[in-house]
């Protein structure tokens, strides 16, 4: 596993079911601490262990606890966002004798009875992608903030993504490719489903970024449209293009929020349909499979995705909740990591990302051993600037 690329990884998940491990990982008498020389033992649950993300997501934590040394060989248990498999999941690795777990749940709600199970089980646990809403779920944040054995949460910053998407679009720029529009100032957005959580933080990062725009320059103002919803469906998504454009053909951007990437490759063969390839920038967040080709033919302007160490940093709050080196204490919600995503506006960045987020993982072995022994302060420092630039710079 050590020398093999992510991409193998995920051709040989998909062979093998490599993901799906059993859960005799977690089995031991571990006392707890990571003191009595034995392993520490720490299970996944996840949506899938063997899809592109999944697969990366349990690949990192794999190769974190091998170059650690001192953590089982990670048990995973698949649960398809369904919230009985999800909460299901976390009485299973705890009865399997897991001193710490890691989560990706679907919603708030499950995470009450994924807590309480863990507090019964003294087992320590953190989420992956996700975070507990105060503002949305008051008494599920109370229930963590109780709790001794909640860890934390390691979620992305949708809100700075928002933010950084609507720079990108403003930006005069010379080096597009011939007939891009050359900063956009009319800008519709399709999203995918009314009240989403993950779509309110990125809406409001938009707004926040045309409001700055707008502040900096009055006499060249940028409109941003209210959202339209494709769900995730590739054929909403051209259509609810085409009806952008005829409402309005003066627009120069098209913002696809999210739904799985279907709805991105539906806008984007609309506007090609339309011959406007190009002449309307369109930005997105979550890589598309061809994104080198669309940055080189102006089907993508920009995009921004996940680099997949979310689970690896949750992974390492657990590992040092159970070694006794970060305080759990009641109270208080627990550790908190808001990751930046990677934002790709070139070619040449998507083939450094490819290189450095794909091909190989972005921390080497030495590196891992390092992020596990930091302080939380100094872990959270490494995880708000990873970036390509920080990795090119790492392993140059």
């Amino acid at each position: 596993m050590k020398n093999m690329s992510r991409r193998n990884f995920l051709r040989m998940a998909g062979l093998t079911g490599v993901g799906a491990l059993g859960l005799a990982a977690c089995n031991g008498s571990g006392s707890g601490d990571g003191g009595s020389g034995e392993k520490i033992k720490i299970g996944v649950s996840i949506w899938s262990s063997t899809d592109a993300l999944g697969s990366l997501s349990v690949d990192i934590i794999k190769r974190a606890a091998e170059a650690l040394g001192d953590v089982e060989i990670t048990s995973v248990v698949d649960q398809g966002h369904v919230s009985e498999q999800v909460t299901a999941s976390i009485e299973t690795l705890c009865a399997a004798g897991c001193q710490g777990i890691v989560v990706c749940n679907s919603a708030d709600s499950e995470m009450t009875s994924a807590i309480n199970t863990c507090n019964e089980n003294g087992v320590y646990l953190a989420q992956f992608y996700r975070m507990i809403s105060e503002t949305d779920s008051p008494e599920v944040f109370e229930v963590a903030k109780n709790s001794e054995y909640f860890v934390g949460s390691v979620h992305e910053d949708e809100v700075g993504n928002g933010e950084r998407l609507i720079e990108l679009l403003s930006q005069d720029r010379d080096d597009v490719p011939e007939g891009i529009q050359k900063g956009s100032r009319n800008i519709k957005l399709e999203a995918w489903t009314v009240g989403d959580a993950t779509f309110q933080l990125r809406w409001q990062g938009y707004k926040n970024g045309v409001e700055a725009w707008n502040a900096a320059n009055p006499s060249d103002k940028m409109t941003l449209s209210e959202p339209v919803y494709a769900n995730t469906s590739s054929s909403e998504g051209a259509n609810i293009t085409q009806q952008f454009y005829n409402q309005d053909n003066t627009m120069d951007a098209l913002i696809v929020a999210g739904g799985g990437g279907d709805p991105l490759v539906g806008s984007i063969g609309q506007l090609a349909n339309m011959n406007l390839t190009g002449k309307i920038r369109v930005v997105s967040t979550d890589f598309l499979d061809d994104l080198e080709y669309q940055l080189e033919s102006g089907g993508m302007y920009a995009e921004s995705g996940g680099h997949f160490c979310d689970p690896l940093y949750a992974f390492l709050l657990v590992y040092n909740a159970v070694k006794g080196n970060y305080a759990v204490k009641t109270g208080e919600y627990g550790y908190e990591i808001l990751f930046p995503y990677v934002f790709v506006s070139s070619v040449d960045e998507y083939k450094a990302y490819e290189q450095y987020f794909v091909e190989q993982p972005p921390y080497d072995d030495d590196e891992l051993r390092e992020l596990g022994a930091m302080s939380f302060d100094a872990l959270n420092a490494a995880a708000t600037k990873l970036s390509i630039e920080d990795v090119m710079a790492r392993h140059a």
